[in-house]
């Protein structure tokens, strides 16, 4: 049986295009977050190496450590669930869901903001170290930029403006009139069942007339 108001079962390219667009920046996050975990004890060795020039004591240099770990920690944590939100979403978009493309331009949407923000913190970061009231902090914070590998910084300002562009790109594709025709289609909706016979396929036998 034909189904004349459903369309067309063909995938549009941009759809494929955006979900592995999403699918990609999963796998980058999962990448970036164990990179993040393997950075860190090296990271912890310069800071306590290079805070031994500094007025900054035992204790101060043990809370500055516990706070990077505790931020690296759940830095990764919280990009492997991201990742995985973008793993259901591309699914979601290759079945033709309308709720997974609401849900893509809302995590775009956030995803946006946040890369703009990094690049903001990024920036700042190498502008000038934080602000404290304890010198001892300060000096600790404004070790802590090159404490990271020399490569790290910039590579979290390439992923800021990929995540930026990547979001963005997803977006895009989804507003396109192929995509729109893609999670817009009809359904279709099996046809009830038959009614039961409720004596089979011959009529019931009939009594015998009365006899006079």
């Amino acid at each position: 049986m034909s189904y004349p108001d459903q369309a067309p079962a063909r995938r549009p390219a941009a759809v494929t295009l955006a979900a592995a667009v999403l699918g990609l920046m999963a796998l980058a996050a999962g990448a970036y977050a164990v990179a993040a975990l393997l950075v860190l004890g090296g990271t912890v060795d310069r800071l306590r190496s290079a805070a031994a020039g500094t007025t900054a004591g035992p204790d101060d240099v043990d809370g500055v450590v516990t706070l990077l770990r505790v931020t690296a920690i759940l830095s990764a944590v919280l990009t492997v669930l991201v990742g995985l939100l973008l793993v259901g979403l591309a699914a979601g978009l290759l079945a033709g869901r309308r709720g997974a493309r609401v849900a893509t331009w809302v995590v775009a949407g956030l995803g946006l903001l946040c890369g703009c923000c990094g690049l903001a913190a990024l920036v700042g970061q190498r502008a000038g170290p934080l602000r404290t009231d304890e010198q001892s902090t300060a000096e600790l914070l404004g070790l802590l930029g090159d404490a990271y590998p020399s490569w790290w910084l910039p590579l979290n300002g390439a992923l800021s403006v990929g995540q930026v562009l990547g979001y963005l790109v997803v977006a895009v594709l989804l507003a396109l009139p192929a995509a729109n025709g893609w999670f817009g289609r009809a359904r279709p909706t099996p046809p009830p069942p038959p009614a039961p016979v409720p004596y089979g396929p011959y009529p019931p036998p009939q009594a015998p007339p009365p006899s006079r």
